[in-house]
């Protein structure tokens, strides 16, 4: 066959058999006459180019072609088959669109308000450090520096500056509104916090916060290691105070830390097996916080080690020896809740089955037995230990000999938890709803704090093993119960009260603006010092702190569910390290907006636990 001309130009090179081209003889002949007209030079005028349907069904296969003029057809049979064709095909592309996947952005997830008073109230122990804001050379002498000789990152207290520079210890923490450091409440503190890392590690991660109280950690244990011989293999004294009750600027002046220049120096006791066994406490449980870091996890445990043997003196259960001596705020009621607290940690950060046998000893349970034992607190350590011990036998298998000491343990913190629930008559709660584990005695809510933290955990312990709740009285109770006390204490602290007032500064519309702290409540002015006797007048004065100590949880409300705000009222306006601490663990343990379903850490608290 011949090769088509293009009459609009150009070749019309198409190959039949190729393309399939179908074309009736009649066709090829009437254009190839059409063709020889157009060639004669007859007019072009009434010939317009062919659209673009008619050179596409050129290439189209007769099947194809078939089926393109049947649905052709059928669309032009008349005007109402045009018009329905077309609702047809529009409504198919309307459906399309709506049934299409839109993409929406991600909006932010809201934050509880755990979550999001968690970074407050740990900002609040930035504000107690002894710390360096301008100088910069680690040469200059034992200043407040970390390792590397920097400042802390997470420092961010604009009104904080230099302080206490010739302390005999420099570093650690103020205990509260002054500017005393208490080593016991203060290694309390830090094993709270070390703790709650190890529980909720994940929580404090999906937070952000997990380097900053991994550093609030380590500045404390920093500071406890330089109050003994912690690089020697013994010691014979620690130190309990800085500065002495003897000192000048310990109660009788109202100054700024920042002003104090002159040395203090710090209390030192030969027999002090309470202060001691928390301060091995504090230095086992931080060495399993920081056991990534071999080397000052190392450090920590050989610390841990030597103070906890000059608290027993070796002779565990079977101590003779005497109590602590008075302090001026923090005295020890016993020392025995110490011993079985710091010896648990002990074991969980070495593994050592010697200390294992200690906590499990009949002479030790008999000793603790008849201790009161409802209330966690920087006195009474009985309550955590009891929930460590119930811990290890709930996850661990040990079995014969240490199985019925452990039971009585786990008997003993059901009985603490089952006192917090509402149908307890152990403990009276105000109309507001806060219970008054210390009877309706000031500073209620370091109490709270750390009953809320203990329900919370034993509530996740049970549920990470499928347990469904605990007898009480013989009534049973599910583990939600628990969780659901410590939701209403926090809440009641956070606002949810008579006042209406947030008792954690910086949390809320309202909340206390007369703190007694010394810091908070005189203006930090550059080249301004009142001296010891001109800060009366910041404390006396009815107006808000010039600085703001966000995070602190003040003492708290009497057993009426009244607050008053009132700077030289302590028991009200106060806050203090421990309390502050309880409050970090339950904050966490409450928070929501983790990754789903992280509940406990279950196994870093047995980093190094190796079953009998």
């Amino acid at each position: 066959m011949s090769v088509k001309h293009n009459i609009w130009g150009g070749p019309l090179e198409i190959n039949v058999e190729e393309h399939g081209l179908w074309h009736e003889e009649e066709e090829e002949e009437e254009e190839e006459e059409e063709f020889r007209r157009r060639r004669r030079g007859l007019d072009r005028a009434p010939y317009e180019a062919p659209s673009d349907e008619v050179k596409q069904r050129w290439l189209r296969r007769p099947d194809i072609l078939e089926k393109s003029m049947s649905s052709s057809s059928y669309c032009n049979k008349s005007s109402i088959s045009t018009l329905v064709c077309l609702v047809t095909i529009s409504a198919i592309i309307v459906l399309i669109i709506k049934l299409k996947p839109h993409y929406h952005p991600p909006s932010s997830p809201t934050l509880d308000n755990y979550t999001l008073a968690l970074p407050k109230a740990l900002l609040f122990f930035n504000a107690q450090q002894c710390i360096i804001l301008y100088s910069t050379n680690k040469n200059q002498g034992n200043f407040c520096f970390d390792a590397a000789g920097k400042l802390p990152l997470n420092n961010n207290v604009s009104w904080r500056g230099d302080s206490c520079l010739k302390d005999e210890q420099v570093g650690g923490y103020y205990d509260g509104g002054d500017s005393t450091k208490y080593n016991f409440p203060a290694a309390f503190a830090m094993t709270m916090l070390s703790w709650s890392v190890l529980e909720y590690n994940q929580k404090y991660e999906s937070a952000l916060e997990l380097h900053h109280v991994k550093h609030t950690i380590k500045w404390g244990t920093d500071y406890l290691l330089k109050t003994f011989t912690a690089y020697a293999n013994s010691t014979t004294t620690v130190a309990s105070q800085l500065p002495s009750p003897t000192t000048k600027h310990n109660n009788k002046c109202w100054i700024r830390p920042e002003e104090i220049q002159s040395p203090r120096p710090a209390s030192h006791c030969t027999t002090c097996p309470a202060l001691a066994a928390e301060t091995a406490a504090a230095l086992a449980a931080a060495s399993i916080v920081f056991h990534d870091n071999e080397a000052y996890s190392k450090k920590l445990i050989h610390g841990a080690d030597v103070i906890f043997r000059f608290a027993t003196q070796g002779l565990g259960g079977k101590y003779s020896g005497g109590a602590d001596p008075p302090s001026l705020l923090y005295n020890s009621s016993g020392f025995w809740d110490e011993f079985l607290w710091g010896g648990t940690w002990m074991y969980l950060a070495t593994g050592n089955s010697s200390y294992l046998n200690l906590i499990t000893s009949p002479e030790l349970d008999e000793k603790v037995g008849s201790m009161r034992q409802s209330v966690l607190s920087w006195d009474n350590k009985l309550p955590g230990a009891a929930l460590l011990l119930a811990r290890l036998r709930m996850f661990l298998d040990y079995g014969y000999p240490y199985e019925q000491v452990l039971k009585n343990y786990q008997n003993k913190i059901d009985d603490i938890v089952c006192s917090y629930l509402p149908n307890s008559n152990k403990f009276n709660r105000t109309k507001g709803g806060l219970i008054m584990l210390n009877h309706g005695n000031p500073r209620p809510l370091q109490y709270v704090v750390n009953a809320a933290f203990l329900a919370k955990l034993y509530s996740d312990y049970m549920g990470a093993l499928y347990v469904p709740g605990i007898m009480c009285g013989g009534k049973f109770y599910r583990s939600e119960a628990l969780e659901d006390f410590a939701r209403t204490q926090v809440d009641y602290i956070l606002g949810k009260n008579p006042e209406k007032m947030s008792y954690v500064v910086g949390f809320g519309e309202r909340y206390p603006e007369e703190v007694h702290h010394m810091g908070a409540s005189i203006m930090s002015e550059k080249g301004k010092k009142y001296g010891c006797g001109g800060g009366w007048k910041w404390r006396d004065r009815r107006k808000p702190n010039p600085n703001v100590i966000v995070g602190a949880m003040v003492g708290g409300p009497d057993k009426l569910d009244g607050f008053n705000d009132l700077r030289s009222n302590y028991n009200y306006t106060e806050p203090s390290l421990a309390g502050n601490s309880g409050l970090v663990a339950a904050l966490v343990a409450l928070s929501q907006n983790a990754t789903p379903n992280s509940g406990i850490d279950h196994n870093t608290i047995f980093y190094s636990v190796r079953l009998p």
